[in-house]
């Protein structure tokens, strides 16, 4: 008897918590829809409850009266490319390191991008902004080089204890019968990580084109490069903040990614177990 009131506690407990966690998450995304479609007077009497009707201005207005597509163009560019270079980059260099795991320099090289994961961000910002300064890469180009640079340390992590896993008879057969080390990557090793590169693909392209602190420092010199982040800070000023427009806007960077992770995090966790267990 003790023993199924302690298994209905724990079960009420959990189920509890899994509420809380709900709610926690799907409350801001609920005030997000809501105040999309609601005017600025009407977001201002009542902030949490429905929208007396579907008003469809602020998205009208968001596509006509501003630049909207322009940052929608600058993100997907900066999304799409840094994203190709990760994916071609991350493997490549994870699959050389390894297969060469037992020599010092590839062992070194590991350890090196390693280190990455344990300093914030926020410290080698200013002296990154003031390098990139100083090379004149303050613009898409030189946004999209730090992207795949700092997607090496958390990349090359995953990946060289995902490969590290792998039978290395299956390399050495194809290498036997003629295949090169190019084509062994191609043919062989790239087939079987496929799930860290799913891993890897959905998780840099949220990331990508969520951040604002990197385009933030790098693309503030003029309006016509900014990304949709930015822009979506430009909804406040020093005096007042147009938050259902801010609202709309969010919501409409939202949809994609949204999409994209429901139908990509089987993958993720798949990607994320796999490495865990082959590392």
């Amino acid at each position: 008897m003790r023993k199924i009131n302690d298994e209905t506690i724990w079960k009420l407990l959990r189920n509890i918590l899994l509420v809380c966690g709900l709610t926690l998450i799907l409350f801001p995304l609920y005030l997000v829809v809501i105040n999309a479609f609601k005017t600025l007077d009407e977001a201002g009497r009542s902030f949490f409850a429905f929208p007396e009707s579907l008003n469809t201005g602020n998205f009208t207005e968001l596509f006509t009266n501003s630049n909207y597509w322009v940052f929608l163009r600058n993100s997907l560019k900066i999304t799409v490319i840094s994203v190709g270079m990760i994916l071609i980059l991350v493997p490549s260099v994870s699959y050389a390191v390894a297969r060469n795991f037992e020599k010092r320099y590839y062992k070194t090289i590991y350890f090196y991008l390693l280190m990455g994961l344990f300093i914030p961000s926020q410290v080698i910002m200013l002296p990154v902004t003031k390098m990139m300064t100083k090379l004149n890469m303050l613009n898409h180009t030189g946004l999209i080089i730090l992207y795949a640079a700092f997607s090496l340390t958390q990349g090359v992590f995953l990946f060289v204890n995902y490969i590290r896993g792998l039978p290395y008879e299956i390399e050495e057969s194809a290498q036997i019968d003629g295949c090169s080390v190019f084509g062994t990557y191609v043919r062989i090793v790239l087939p079987l990580v496929k799930p860290m590169l799913s891993t890897l693909l959905i998780m840099d392209t949220l990331w990508i084109w969520n951040d604002f602190m990197l385009p933030l420092l790098m693309l503030n010199r003029t309006q016509e490069i900014w990304t949709l982040p930015l822009f979506q800070y430009n909804f406040k000023t020093e005096y007042s903040f147009n938050y259902t427009m801010a609202f709309t806007a969010y919501l409409l960077a939202m949809l994609p990614m949204l999409i994209i992770y429901c139908l990509g995090q089987k993958y993720i966790i798949k990607g994320l177990t796999a490495g865990s267990v082959k590392g």
